[in-house]
């Protein structure tokens, strides 16, 4: 995965995100109405600034319960609610070791959405600045 920064996106005059977008949407206009629904119930797991605490607290590699709480200082049975959340919609998958369960992002789309999503706000804090 490749973030660029603001100057690297523009080059010609062309925003290299709207070229991407470009090819996206013509994916989009092929999507049926479940397609759509999925997509939409997907974002709605992006939407908990916990979950997304959580997501992030892995892009380092797995982690135990205990080690996700403390990192978040968070109490247990919050967290593993999220946790659970996060494995019931595949963005986590979970490998047990005796009796310990230890967590990790289930591929890498979960840093591409995510690192998108920061690229996204940065951006708009630039535009925020000019305007």
């Amino acid at each position: 995965m490749i973030i660029y920064s603001y100057e690297q996106r523009f080059i010609g005059g062309e925003c290299m995100a709207e070229k991407y977008n470009k090819k996206v949407m013509s994916h989009i206009n092929f999507m049926s109405e479940d397609e759509l629904s999925d997509l939409a119930e997907l974002f709605k797991i992006f939407g908990d600034s916990t979950r997304i605490r959580i997501l992030y607290d892995l892009f380092n590699g797995e982690k135990n319960v205990t080690e996700i709480t403390d990192d978040l200082e968070m109490n247990q049975s919050a967290i593993s609610h999220q946790l659970r959340i996060l494995k019931t919609n595949k963005l986590i998958k979970a490998r047990r070791d005796g009796k310990a369960v230890y967590y990790s992002l289930d591929d890498d789309h979960v840093k591409t959405i995510i690192a998108m999503g920061k690229q996204h706000i940065e951006e708009e804090k630039y535009y925020e600045k000019e305007i």
